[in-house]
């Protein structure tokens, strides 16, 4: 399947007012045809619904009656659930493998990834698993350096992150490469998975809002503020575990969230400090997302959410997804956290947020501490079905399995329409103060006579 080759203005909006409605038109289609239906169906009626400028092909005839399905039969709901609703997971860290481990050169017979791997990711598992979508992680490690400004390959290796983990989805007629909300739920509709980006740490994008807007540009739709190390933007979670200071959201950070709003970049507090997490839900104007997180409540651990942040997400709209990384799901004793402490940390910030702010974000291949139960992607419908033996609802599983992160996505969307269409608020020009312009040694001809 190809990758999206969408032409557009540089940073303008990815779409307009009739676009934005497509979201939750592909859902009403899909909800009308379960995805996984017998091939049979697709002797039944079509209808053409233009859209994007495109036709696309929809089957709208009646599926066969279903049998009903006792309440008890935690299974046979997940997966009756599962085919209507994408599983959406918020972050993996498969490319970082195919860097590290294959220099990124999957062609040929060097990525069996239709097969088994010896990792946590592959085709057959992400099949088994039921997943609808995945954010794949575009992650570089913190640089090893004294200052914040000293020179690092940061953007470079980034980059190359993205391209690898593009020509890895556009690979396999299977994954389908999304940058919108409403082209994940078509893909998913269409039995494919959808394939989106995220970047791992604003560390990446070398004290440059610029480089912000390349990376949406090129594709990424959310960015972790910070990654275990602090950036001209933020402090990170793992600066106050080593020194207990917190110095929150950097002025040129506050700039880089209204940019981010802008562009409809969504922002990731995952890793992030505590401070740098309030202070900004205080000013953000579009729900953040937590891509892969615990709740400090029952983990105290500072790269854990706290409660009163939790509680936030009400009011902006947020979604917090829980990880599987044994180590922050259970401090004292991580070899015992299996899929029911996974739940545990899903009820908890459910009782302070509700159903409507959580979601998944299990951190496959970024650590080999896994909660026990949930060995690979295969195991997601295995946690479904310990939520539903706590009484959690069909309903309530469809908002945590991926109706909560499109939601997040589509407002993150419309939030950028209205910045950009509506109140014509152009690119951030801000520049980060500890940056040095190293000076041209030339003669050039002087652009504003007496500036």
């Amino acid at each position: 399947m190809e990758v999206s080759q969408t032409i557009r203005r540089p940073h303008a909006v990815a779409h307009d007012a009739q676009q934005l409605q497509e979201y939750e038109q592909a859902r009403q289609i899909v909800l009308a045809n379960p995805r996984n239906a017998s091939s049979s169906l697709f002797k039944k009626s079509f209808i053409f619904i233009p859209l994007l400028g495109m036709t696309l092909l929809f089957w709208v005839g009646l599926s066969p009656s279903q049998p009903s399905i006792s309440s008890t039969d935690y299974r046979a709901r997940t997966d009756k659930l599962l085919k209507t609703t994408p599983l959406i997971d918020g972050h993996n860290d498969l490319p970082f493998l195919l860097r590290m481990q294959l220099d990124n050169q999957i062609y040929g017979d060097r990525l069996p990834f239709r097969e088994k791997l010896g990792s946590h990711t592959d085709l057959r598992r992400m099949k088994e698993g039921k997943l609808g979508g995945q954010f794949w992680s575009v992650y570089i490690e913190c640089p090893d350096i004294v200052h914040l400004d000293d020179p690092t390959h940061n953007v470079r290796d980034t980059l190359e992150q993205i391209d690898v983990a593009k020509r890895f989805i556009n690979e396999y007629s299977e994954l389908h490469y999304c940058d919108t909300a409403s082209c994940a739920m078509k893909a998913f509709g269409s039995g494919s998975i959808a394939s989106m980006l995220g970047v791992e740490g604003l560390h990446q994008a070398g004290s440059s809002i610029a480089v912000i807007r390349q990376f949406y540009d090129l594709g990424v739709r959310y960015i972790t503020l910070t990654h275990n190390c602090d950036n001209p933007f933020a402090t990170a979670a793992s600066t106050v575990t080593m020194t207990g200071k917190d110095g929150g959201l950097t002025d040129f950070g506050r700039a880089g969230v209204e940019e981010m709003n802008r562009l409809g970049m969504m922002i990731d507090l995952s890793h992030v400090s505590h401070r740098t997490m309030r202070n900004v839900l205080e000013i953000s104007q579009s729900p953040v997302i937590f891509s892969h997180t615990g709740c400090y409540g029952l983990a105290k651990s500072f790269r854990n959410a706290p409660d009163d942040v939790i509680v936030q997400l009400k009011t902006n709209g947020g979604i917090i997804m829980i990880y599987f990384a044994s180590k922050f799901l259970d401090l004292e004793h991580p070899q015992n956290a299996n899929v029911e402490t996974v739940a545990d940390h899903i009820f908890h910030a459910v009782g302070l947020a509700g159903w409507d702010h959580v979601g998944i974000g299990g951190d496959f291949d970024g650590t080999i501490n896994i909660a026990n139960g949930i060995n690979d992607v295969s195991g997601y419908p295995l946690l479904m079905v310990a939520l539903m033996r706590r009484g959690a609802t069909d309903e309530d599983v469809r908002k945590l399995a991926g109706e909560n992160m499109l939601r997040v996505w589509r407002q993150n969307e419309i939030v950028a329409l209205r910045l950009q269409k509506t109140e014509g608020i152009k690119p951030a020009e801000d520049r980060w103060e500890g940056r040095v312009q190293v000076p041209y040694q030339g003669q050039l001809p002087t652009l504003i006579p007496g500036y």
